[in-house]
C-alpha cells in the first residue's frame, strides 16, 4: 500500500500467498505483475456489477487487456496514451512513488504497450487530466448509446 491508499478504496490488498492461490484457483479475470507488484481484477465483482445492470470499467494494462478481450468479445478496449515519452518520463518521476530503476521498468513497458496500442478499440491521448476525462466521458457515452466514433 502506498502512503494514502486504503484497503477497499483503491485496491484490495492481497499478502502474495493469496494472491497466487486465487491465480490459481481461477479467480481473476486478469492479473499480471507488473513492475514490482501484483495486479489483478477478480471475476466476482466484475460479474456482480455486470448482474445488477452496471457497466464495469477496469483500469488495467496490456496483458490484461489482452486477457479481458479474450473473455468478453464485447468489452470496449481504450488505451490511453501518454502525449510523449519524454513527458511520461516527467509525470512518472514527480510521482515520487517508485525508485529510479522501477521507474526505468516502467517506462521500457510503457513502449511496449505504446507498440500495441492498434489492438484497442479508441485511443485517447492524456494531454491533461481534464481533455482525457473528456475523451474517455465521449467515448462510453457514445459506446452506451451502441454507436461508434
Amino acid at each position: 500500500m502506498r502512503d494514502g491508499e486504503q484497503q477497499g478504496r483503491e485496491y484490495n490488498f492481497l499478502s502474495q500467498k493469496e494472491f497466487d492461490r486465487r491465480v490459481n484457483e481461477g479467480d481473476f479475470i486478469e492479473h499480471v505483475h507488473y513492475g514490482s507488484h501484483n495486479y489483478g481484477t477478480l471475476k466476482s465483482e466484475v460479474e456482480e456489477n455486470l448482474r445488477l445492470g452496471l457497466n464495469v470499467i477496469l483500469e488495467i494494462e496490456l496483458e490484461g487487456a489482452r486477457s479481458v478481450r479474450e473473455k468478453i468479445q464485447e468489452a470496449i478496449l481504450i488505451f490511453i496514451e501518454p502525449p510523449s515519452m519524454e513527458e511520461l518520463h516527467k509525470r512518472l518521476a514527480g510521482r515520487n512513488t517508485e525508485e529510479s530503476a522501477e521507474r526505468k521498468v516502467r517506462l521500457e513497458r510503457a513502449r511496449e504497450e505504446l507498440a500495441a496500442r492498434e489492438e484497442f478499440d479508441y485511443i485517447v491521448v492524456n494531454q491533461t487530466v481534464d481533455q482525457a476525462a473528456d475523451g474517455l466521458e465521449q467515448i462510453i457515452k457514445t459506446s452506451l448509446e451502441g454507436g461508434s466514433s
